[in-house]
């Protein structure tokens, strides 16, 4: 999913959850708001926190996309099938949707 269609989605009427799987100082400098920040090597272990999201829609996201990329195949073999990454992570966002959003 890009930025701009993010954008969208947060915008409407049933937004997506946000999955944040960067480390936790990245996520106290810039962070997209109302996101839930589960560092990818912590996913394996607290994946049930996430349940009740398996029907449910997920963007996850980190920095570039990649941390996230392999976030989004971790969860789809678990059973979570509405899953998107956001494309570029939070630094593309940045860039195309809110320059007021730190890049690092």
């Amino acid at each position: 999913m890009t930025p701009g269609e993010l954008s969208e989605r947060l915008a409407g009427p049933n937004p997506p959850h946000l999955l944040d799987v960067r480390q936790a100082e990245e996520h106290a400098w810039a962070a997209l708001p109302g996101s839930t920040l589960m560092p990818l090597d912590e996913l394996q272990d607290r994946f049930e926190e996430l349940a009740g999201w398996r029907d449910e829609e997920v963007v996850v996201y980190c920095h570039h996309g990649v941390r996230s990329t392999q976030a989004v195949g971790f969860l789809r073999n678990l059973g979570f099938r509405r899953l998107h990454n956001l494309a570029g992570g939070l630094d593309r966002w940045s860039l195309d949707v809110d320059k007021s959003v730190p890049r690092y």
